[in-house]
């Protein structure tokens, strides 16, 4: 039966579908968490410093290990590592549910990060290898779509949940979704391996050194960059954990140079379009992730606006990249990349220009549609960069590639909020106020209103700027072909060749 379902045209479909209900029930479970974490911390007599390291240690999880995970699969077969990667989710978010103590829900947590990070990278691989190489960019859309639904979804059942069944019931109510998903998996999904490397071979092999180098410097990194505002920047244990990050990933790109199986091969940066395409995929997260990170603190406590009220008024911009990433995939596989990664930045940097001019008397006809054009332009600009990128991947590579992706933009997520914060606390310090966010949460009045969104106009300008080289490195990327394969060998990184395949090669990739 799924040796038929496998040969009908209509078989991507099938194993898009199998892939997403688990997609959908993991994006849902983080935005559902974090609407109940101030429930949670209420419930172990905490505070919301330590109570954040329920999502600090599933993300770490999730950033540390994707990398391997991704390469685990390419070896050991997709199909397997997403289905055991669903198993662990599940068992962790059971155990999480019924934990009795904070430090055993910490942990569940971070058992379930590794869940999620065998399937993140891999499902998408996955979705992507049931298409055809003319449809890359259809396929990265569709996971969009389920992405951007389930972010719409998850602060909203996770509200309802907690009020109505305590927050316990928001770890519990994805566990039949996953369940789901491992069964049409199971029924739907080809058991094929990922890589043609054979058993045995150098080629073959687990880069067990590479993994463990990659793991500690983003784990470092990130635990630096996510403490360093409250420890301060040049406090000797945050300087000495980017230091040694540093050192790490020295180590890392030293032993993938040299090793016969690498984790990451990296000589895939000299290729033109890979190595353009992930500056710009890094450069335009770091710009712009942060943006509704700020946009909480500045509507509910500068303009007087109610969780609720705040919630809602972000929901369209949750609409605008969950409606515009598919169209701009599919576009994308007809006219190209640069008409949308770069056209998409420029939205972008016009919403967050306006951003950049508001005050504590701005109205929400000012405020809500240059969020939304900010997120319209993530949206055209997400589905063809991660499409070019990957055009010039094999396929049997496409689970570590895909991985790296995720990592690329989880990695730029949380810089992103680190800077942000660094810029609106330095502002509001050098007015005479105290440099935190959680001052802005108190009874500070209208001078530090008037501090933190001087703060938040300096973070979207520098954003901005990120931005605007994320648009120029895009704009000198290049174009595709008009049916993108693998852009050409690893020794040939030359730009003259991108592009110019003869049409029995094109047919063949």
């Amino acid at each position: 039966m799924r040796l038929a379902m496998a040969q009908r045209a209509n078989y991507k479909y099938w194993a898009f579908a199998a892939i997403a209900i688990g997609m959908f029930a993991s994006v849902v479970d983080h935005g559902s968490i974090n609407i109940a974490m101030p429930t949670i911390a209420g419930h172990f007599h905490t505070n919301l410093p330590t109570i954040q390291w329920i999502a600090i240690g599933y993300t770490l999880t999730i950033s540390a290990l994707l990398l391997p995970m991704g390469r685990l699969s390419d070896l050991m077969g997709r199909k397997r590592v997403y289905i055991i990667g669903s198993l662990v989710f599940v068992a962790a978010a059971a155990l999480a549910g019924a934990s009795s103590s904070l430090t055993m829900l910490i942990l569940a947590r971070v058992l379930q990060g590794c869940g999620a990070a065998m399937t993140q990278g891999t499902g998408m691989a996955i979705v992507m290898s049931a298409f055809p190489a003319q449809e890359r960019g259809k396929s990265i859309g569709l996971i969009m779509t389920t992405v951007g639904t389930g972010a719409i979804a998850g602060p909203a059942v996770g509200g309802l949940l907690v009020d109505a069944l305590g927050w316990r019931s928001v770890l519990f109510v994805n566990i039949p979704l996953v369940l789901m998903g491992i069964v049409a998996s199971l029924a739907i999904l080809e058991g094929a391996r990922g890589a043609k490397a054979t058993r045995g071979s150098p080629q073959g092999k687990f880069d067990w050194l590479g993994a463990a180098l990659s793991t500690g410097a983003l784990v470092t990194f990130l635990l630096a960059i996510t403490n360093g505002h409250k420890s301060g920047w040049t406090s000797p244990p945050i300087l000495t954990a980017l230091l040694g990050s540093m050192a790490l990933l020295g180590s890392f790109i030293w032993w993938e140079l040299r090793t016969p199986a690498p984790m990451l091969d990296l000589r895939l940066f000299q290729r033109r379009v890979f190595s353009y395409g992930v500056s710009a995929h890094f450069i335009t997260f770091l710009g712009g992730s942060a943006v509704l990170f700020l946009m909480p603190f500045y509507l509910q406590r500068v303009l007087g606006y109610s969780p609720g009220e705040a919630g809602l008024i972000v929901v369209p911009n949750a609409i605008c990249i969950t409606l515009l990433g598919p169209l701009s995939g599919l576009l994308s596989d007809r006219y190209g990349w640069r008409w949308f990664t770069v056209g998409g930045l420029a939205l972008s940097v016009t919403g967050l220009l306006i951003l950049s001019r508001v005050s504590e008397n701005s109205s929400l006809a000012l405020v809500m549609p240059a969020l939304m054009l900010h997120s319209s332009g993530m949206g055209l600009f997400y589905s063809p960069n991660s499409s070019s990128i990957l055009s010039t991947v094999e396929r049997e590579r496409y689970g570590v590639a895909s991985a790296f992706l995720n990592l690329i933009r989880n990695t730029a997520n949380v810089t992103s909020l680190a800077v942000a914060t660094a810029i609106v606390t330095a502002t509001m310090a050098s007015l005479g106020h105290e440099p935190s966010l959680e001052a802005v949460s108190g009874s500070g009045g209208a001078g530090v209103s008037h501090a933190f969104t001087s703060g938040m106009r300096n973070a979207y300008l520098a954003m901005m700027g990120l931005v605007v080289v994320g648009m120029l490195v895009s704009a000198l990327k290049g174009e595709k072909p008009a049916l993108s394969g693998v852009e050409g060998p690893v020794a040939s990184p030359s730009p003259s060749v991108e592009g110019h395949k003869k049409p029995e090669q094109k047919a063949q990739t």
